[in-house]
């Protein structure tokens, strides 16, 4: 089989289990966890890593911004062997009393994006396999840490968000993002396993949003508590291998 044309990767390449950043920077912030690191790729926004966490062996692979993005991500992994696909990222509380720096593990994505309509109608449901949801659950609990559990929205215009807060708020969406609802999606459709977990990095519904910091992406809550997160998603791989 020819390799793959974004991730350059040949079937059998990466291993069964995935961890998905956006950020590729943030691939090497989870490779400084691991052990026995090789990177197997690094084009436009992929960039693909093998590593060992505790005697399990893993994949790191960027997805880039938005759900396009993270549909080529999971379907050209899903070509070349990987089952497992567990997503781990930032996102924007919809809710009050969920604070910059908690933590988000989502029970469905509303399809506020265009990607999964060229697959599928939209009533069909954007929701994480069970063991994966659970698995993040169990991890999080075993860290000693409180998670947000529930439904999040997945939307296309970051900068085009506002007139539709009140209601994602009303409606009891807890948090949103931009590629939980494709990766859920594809991942059902193919018969694979699929979770996101997410550090909350603004509060739209109090007005605040990534960026507060001037030069840093993330607040400094936000970026402290990553690691807290990467921690939580490469526990819940040992339970899924």
């Amino acid at each position: 089989m020819s390799k793959q044309p974004h991730l350059l990767l040949a079937d059998g390449d990466p291993n069964d289990v995935a961890l998905l950043p956006g950020d590729p920077g943030r691939v090497d912030r989870i490779a400084g966890h691991c052990d026995d690191v090789v990177e197997l790729s690094h084009n436009r926004e992929y960039k693909v890593v093998n590593a060992t966490y505790e005697g399990t062996d893993l994949t790191l692979c960027s997805t880039g911004i938005g759900c396009p993005s993270a549909a080529i991500a999971v379907e050209e992994l899903a070509n070349v062997g990987v089952e497992t696909f567990l997503r781990v990222g930032t996102t924007g509380a919809l809710q009050r009393e969920i604070d910059v720096g908690d933590m988000v593990v989502a029970t469905g994505a509303a399809k506020e994006e265009g990607t999964t309509e060229r697959y599928e109608r939209q009533t069909y449901p954007a929701v994480p396999d069970f063991a994966a949801l659970r698995a993040l659950v169990d991890a999080a609990e075993d860290n000693g840490e409180d998670v947000h559990v529930g439904p999040v929205v997945t939307d296309d215009a970051f900068y085009a968000e506002d007139d539709y807060v009140d209601d994602w708020e009303e409606a009891g969406l807890l948090a949103i993002e931009m590629e939980a609802a494709s990766l859920f999606s594809l991942a059902r459709r193919r018969g694979l396993r699929a979770g996101a977990i997410c550090t909350v990095d603004g509060n739209l519904v109090k007005g605040t949003q990534k960026g507060a910091d001037g030069d840093e992406e993330l607040p400094a809550k936000a970026r402290n508590n990553v690691e807290r997160m990467i921690r939580i998603g490469l526990d819940a791989v040992t339970a899924l291998a």
